[in-house]
């Protein structure tokens, strides 16, 4: 082919391109318009011929709910106002009220929690106190807690008046209270679970998570705490601020923390901006399938940096990040709008679909990702000293313990007492209400005399339990009683202490930091752990 020939080949050839894209610009704006047209025509047609009339307002908020549906993410929510001032409470942990956390029991509103430093702690309501009036309302057997609470939440500074009645005294106890804005804590306690071994559970990223743990640390440290076990099981995450800040109480100053990347593949990248308050202290780090969102970022960017040892089960996976768009008339729309990917660069986002108000897991599921040939098919990283780390489905903990699990006798006790549970549980709160001024420490011994007495109230409730099994099932019952009675006696650390003989994962904890001195030493007992377990 002659010179000549060639660039009359590529000039036609470059002339092709024009028409082609202009036509596909063509095609595109073409096709937007039919999608219009079409979806003004099936709105004027729902609402003029559908056989049951439809406000359009309503018609409206349908196909919002439709496009957001048809985007199958299960994190991308439109919330209406209720929901949205709702989401707002969780997220932010405060809310306009008196302070009580309420339960149904059998056909009555009863008080389960009271918060700190509160309307209603100050006025001496106590948990078991029933609810029967607000203000002029009488409290019947057909209201549901939800109600209730939403009633005695309002605007602080606003008053409202409740009748209560209370297990073993006469007349109704009559409580006037003025609203106030109530902080829900992130952390309940922080204790000693061994010698020099400090244990805090934080439950949540709300807005006042790490100036709460920075004081659970303190109070550990001037208790003589020289390791920490940092529980993050069961925490679903909440404001990724604290979670950056969370970190921060553990990793050394200008050290990446996260990385977001919207759909461009650009976003920020955050770094620690303090000095740690921990130090070199040894820290293990427990999590679960419970543990999400702002958990996996804290326990993802501390095992990358090397900065604690990850004991328990793989995390839930949520590695996207969601966006709150505030709407007109209230509504909110929260969407998905990045993915987060940790120190190392991994994301450990899983995939997943809704069914039936469920996420369930596209791949084989938490427990697979534990197996050796599973976390080999996975993406592999490296953290700071060149241990490896998971991505692509959760954290993954360095020592995989798997919680323990109940007896057969004593799943059928449980299933027995579950197939009437309200009528169970309210058996419980009562007795446990009355045994609660018999025990002299939270260490306190359950009796026979207990568990025959909580069986024969169970056959008077109408809650059948095979007596052959009750007794088998001693250890299960004991936890029932124990638990609930030194709560309401001695508070939630009370039975944190109890709890620590039945929990394995935080057993392990304990024993892991009782053997290394340093964290390079915990790493190294894990190890050899991983080593002897596969031979």
């Amino acid at each position: 082919m002659t010179p000549s020939r060639r660039r009359t080949v590529a000039t036609a050839a470059g002339l092709l391109l024009v028409p082609m894209l202009a036509g596909g610009f063509i095609l595109q704006e073409r096709s937007n318009r039919e999608s219009v047209r079409l979806f003004q025509q099936v709105l004027t047609l729902v609402s003029s011929r559908f056989v049951d009339t439809v406000a359009d307002s309503s018609l409206y908020e349908k196909a919002a709910r439709g496009l957001v549906h048809e985007l199958n993410d299960p994190y991308t929510v439109l919330f209406t106002p209720k929901e949205n001032t709702a989401f707002s409470t969780s997220t932010g942990g405060r809310y306009g009220g008196i302070g009580m956390q309420i339960e149904e029991i059998k056909g009555s509103i009863a008080v389960s929690k009271v918060f700190p430093r509160t309307p209603a702690e100050e006025a001496g309501i106590q948990e078991g106190d029933r609810i029967i009036q607000i203000d002029t309302a009488v409290v019947t057997r057909t209201w549901k807690s939800e109600q209730v609470s939403n009633i005695l939440k309002g605007t602080p500074g606003t008053k409202v008046t409740v009748k209560f009645s209370r297990p073993g005294v006469a007349e109704p106890i009559t409580a006037r209270f003025t609203r106030a804005t109530i902080h829900i804590p992130a952390i309940r306690y922080a204790i000693m679970a061994d010698k020099g071994i400090g244990y805090v559970w934080l439950e949540q990223f709300n807005e006042t998570a790490t100036g709460e743990l920075e004081s659970a640390i303190r109070q550990l440290q001037a208790q003589g705490a020289k390791s920490l076990i940092l529980d993050l099981r069961d925490n679903p995450g909440g404001i990724l601020d604290q979670a950056l800040s969370v970190s921060n109480l553990f990793v050394r100053r200008d050290q990446e923390l996260l990385s977001i990347r919207d759909r461009s593949g650009q976003g920020p990248v955050y770094v620690a901006k303090d000095d740690p308050i921990v130090g070199s202290m040894p820290v293990v780090t427990l999590i679960d399938g419970g543990s999400a969102s702002a958990s996996e970022i804290v326990a993802g960017a501390l095992q990358d940096h090397d900065r604690a040892l990850l004991v328990g089960t793989t995390s839930f996976g949520k590695g996207l990040v969601q966006t709150l768009f505030q709407l007109d008339g209230g509504y909110a729309l929260k969407m998905t709008t990045a993915k987060y990917y940790l120190p190392s660069g991994r994301s450990i986002q899983r995939e997943r679909k809704v069914v039936d108000g469920r996420f369930v897991n596209e791949d084989e599921g938490p427990d697979s990702l534990e197996t050796d040939s599973a976390r080999k098919a996975r993406p592999a990283f490296k953290s700071d000293g060149g241990r490896t780390v998971y991505g692509g489905g959760g954290v993954t903990p360095d020592v995989v313990v798997k919680p323990d699990t109940i007896s057969t006798v004593e799943q059928a006790v449980a299933k027995a007492l579950g197939a009437k549970s309200q009528d169970a549980y309210a058996t419980l709160a009562t007795y446990a209400q009355e045994l609660k001024g018999q025990v002299s420490s939270p260490a306190f011994t359950v009796t026979q005399a207990w568990r025959d007495e909580f069986y024969r109230r169970l056959e008077t409730s109408k809650v059948t339990v095979d007596r052959k099994q009750w007794d088998q099932a001693t250890p299960f019952v004991d936890r029932l009683l124990g638990d609930r009675i030194a709560r309401l006696a001695y508070g939630d650390s009370a039975v944190k202490r109890r709890q620590i003989k039945d929990d394995t994962q935080l057993i392990r904890a304990i024993d892991l930091l009782k053997r290394g001195q340093s964290q390079q030493e915990l790493f190294t007992i894990a190890q050899r752990m991983q080593t002897a377990s596969k031979r």
